[in-house]
C-alpha cells in the first residue's frame, strides 16, 4: 500500500477515534444531568386560581357592533381581543387585513371579497356563521366558541363597503 494512503488511513482512525469520544462524553454530561433534581425556584405549584372558572370557559355572547375599523365595541376586553386575534391569524392569511380577499394566500385560492356590497346584503348573518363554521370551497371549518364567532360576523358587516 503506498505510504499516502496508509498516512490517510491513519488519520482517518484518529479523526473516528476523537468524535467517539466526544459523542460519548456528552452523552455521559445529558445522562448525569437527568440525576440531578431540578431547581426548587423552577417549579411551580399549582393552585386552583390558576385554573379557569367554568364561567371563564363559557363567556357571554359579545353584545356590541362592530367599528369602521372592524374591531368589535362594547364586548367584554378579552372577548374583543381574542375576536381580534383569531381574525388575524386565521382570517387575514386569505381574506386580508380589510376582508378584500387580498390576504398573502387570497388571489391563489380565490378568496372573496367579504366586504362586497351584494355578497353582504345577500348573506345572513346565520349563513355568514354557518360558512365560518362548516367551511366552503376551499375554506376550512372552523370550530370557534360562539362569541368569537358572533364577533367575527360582526367584523365582516363591518367591512361593507360604502
Amino acid at each position: 500500500m503506498a505510504p499516502a494512503v496508509k498516512t490517510l488511513r491513519k488519520r482517518s482512525s484518529m479523526n473516528s477515534g476523537r468524535a467517539t469520544l466526544a459523542f460519548s462524553l456528552v452523552g455521559a454530561l445529558a445522562l448525569a444531568a437527568c440525576d440531578q433534581a431540578p431547581a426548587a425556584d423552577s417549579l411551580k405549584v399549582w393552585t386552583k386560581d390558576d385554573h379557569h372558572s367554568r364561567d371563564d370557559d363559557h363567556p357571554a355572547a359579545p353584545t356590541g357592533t362592530a367599528s369602521a375599523t372592524g374591531r368589535v365595541k362594547d364586548t367584554s376586553a378579552n372577548d374583543a381581543q381574542l375576536i381580534d386575534i383569531t381574525w388575524r391569524q386565521q382570517c387575514v392569511g386569505c381574506h386580508g387585513p380589510l376582508g378584500h380577499g387580498d390576504g398573502p394566500m387570497g388571489p391563489m385560492l380565490r378568496a372573496p371579497d367579504l366586504g362586497r356590497t351584494d355578497w353582504q346584503s345577500s348573506t345572513s348573518d346565520a349563513e355568514m356563521a354557518a360558512i365560518i363554521r362548516n367551511g366552503r370551497n376551499r375554506m376550512p371549518r372552523f370550530d370557534f366558541p360562539d362569541p368569537v364567532l358572533k364577533g367575527l360576523v360582526a367584523r365582516i358587516r363591518s367591512l361593507r363597503n360604502p
